[in-house]
């Protein structure tokens, strides 16, 4: 019961072990592109969820102490930390770790060789598109899949939604003419 706390391998080395997996699943996950970020489908999370069960034993080792458990996640959470808050300061870095983005639909049709290049499905696109108001791809003026993995999409002018504030600002622009019409025929 005492091994419980008692670290199973030096803490350098839980580290180093640590920070390599990260870097290489970092590294992997950009390789495969995209597509991952966008939308988990059943494959993808089969893929992640077997992933997490490979490297465990690389994080690990023989460590199987709540303390080397401990010590493992911290240093996660602190590289990610760390990894995120560099990029961020970069349009370069968040290049070379995320990617450009990427145009799906661009003038109202499917750019079918970027679907293909990043394994997505028109389906998919599809359904992104009608959650950001367009009812097919004729509605968009471009649809991007981002550096991030979400699909951004905007509609072409026609197609896009008025707010109160629009509506307002016609009416008052229509009392505007009504009352300059009312001054010329006085």
């Amino acid at each position: 019961m005492s091994d419980v706390w008692v670290l199973g391998v030096p803490a350098a080395e839980k580290i180093l072990r640590t920070v390599a997996v990260y870097g290489g699943l970092a590294l992997l996950l950009r390789l495969a592109g995209k597509r991952n970020l966008a939308k988990l489908n059943s494959f993808d999370l089969v893929v992640v969820l077997l992933l997490s069960n490979e490297v465990q034993n690389a994080l690990i080792g023989p460590d199987n102490s709540v303390t080397g458990a401990f010590v493992g996640a911290a240093v996660l959470v602190v590289v990610n930390s760390v990894v995120v808050r560099l990029v961020n300061r970069s349009d370069r870095a968040v290049r070379l770790f995320e990617g450009d983005e990427v145009a799906l639909v661009k003038d109202g049709q499917f750019v079918d060789t970027e679907l293909r290049r990043q394994g997505l499905r028109r389906a998919d696109v599809e359904t992104a598109l009608r959650a950001q108001g367009a009812d097919g791809p004729e509605d968009v003026a471009e649809a991007t899949l981002s550096a991030g993995g979400s699909i951004v999409v905007w509609l072409r002018p026609e197609e896009m939604s008025a707010n109160r504030g629009d509506v307002a600002t016609i009416l008052r622009r229509l009392d505007e003419l009504e009352a300059l019409l009312a001054r010329e025929r006085a």
